[in-house]
């Protein structure tokens, strides 16, 4: 019905209930537009980061965990030292994800093995932040051993041959550990 067919002035039953059906209509599409409006303050409020957790080995929470700089810190000339550690992982093995090197901060990595061979992180691990508990130590990885983890992450067979001495390094083996993925939308 239009104000064509219907003019108002009208007391009759069809005038009476034009104006109801106007209303009602009215009203309507004020609770459309008002749902509306309040469905795009809900979108517009979430984040545009979201961070997706997976969680490997011993059950751990992200607590207490030091950044890696900070834990080197205060491991100082210690050989052992147990705590739970952050930072980037920056390579993982690329056959089964049993080992990781994370970010030290100052150009070199350490390197992070899984506590009795029990667990393994995915091999597109690389780029997150991993959150870990265990214990940081000083170890000797000998000549086979490297060219063993060259081999898993991918070096050529030239680059394998270069390894020729043992190293001394900064390693870590954790009981738990948690892979944080930002992710962008």
């Amino acid at each position: 019905m239009t104000d064509f067919f219907y003019n108002g002035s009208c007391s009759c039953w069809s005038g009476k209930i034009y104006n109801f059906v106007k209303k009602k209509s009215m009203l309507k599409n004020s609770s459309i537009l008002f749902l509306a409006f309040l469905f795009l303050i809900a979108c517009s409020t979430t984040t545009d980061e979201k961070v997706r957790e997976e969680a490997f080995g011993a059950k751990i929470s992200a607590d207490g965990a030091l950044p890696i700089q900070e834990m080197v810190q205060k491991m100082g000339t210690q050989t052992k030292f147990e705590t739970k550690v952050s930072g980037r992982i920056v390579e993982c093995c690329q056959k089964k994800g049993c080992w990781m090197k994370l970010d030290k901060g100052d150009g070199s990595t350490m390197m992070v093995r899984f506590k009795d061979y029990d667990f393994f992180v995915p091999k597109d691990a690389a780029g997150k932040t991993a959150i870990m508990d265990g214990f940081a130590f000083i170890d000797t990885i000998s000549v086979e051993d490297r060219q063993h983890y060259a081999k898993d992450a991918g070096k050529s067979e030239d680059e394998i041959k270069l390894i020729t001495e043992p190293e001394l390094v900064l390693a870590y083996e954790a009981t738990g550990v948690i892979i944080r993925d930002e992710i962008q939308k």
